[in-house]
């Protein structure tokens, strides 16, 4: 079950990802993210959670934009 900080942390990495794919649309950057924190869903240990799932979202976003240009 994801925490208080947890949320904050994945908000956090939201905006900061919106801020470096500004022609990726918040919406799809929100759906990404949320697609990919879904994956770790069973994960018992949370506290790295919000990091992986930025990192990877990061990277698909990189492939995504790329793709648009």
């Amino acid at each position: 079950m994801a925490t208080p900080s947890e949320e904050q942390n994945i908000d956090r990495a939201i905006a900061q990802l919106c801020t470096q794919f500004p022609q990726v649309p918040p919406t799809r950057i929100a759906a990404v993210v949320s697609e990919i924190r879904a994956q770790y869903d069973d994960r018992p240990i949370r506290e790295f959670v919000p990091l992986f799932v930025e990192r990877k979202a990061r990277r698909r976003l990189h492939a995504l934009a790329a793709s648009h240009n």
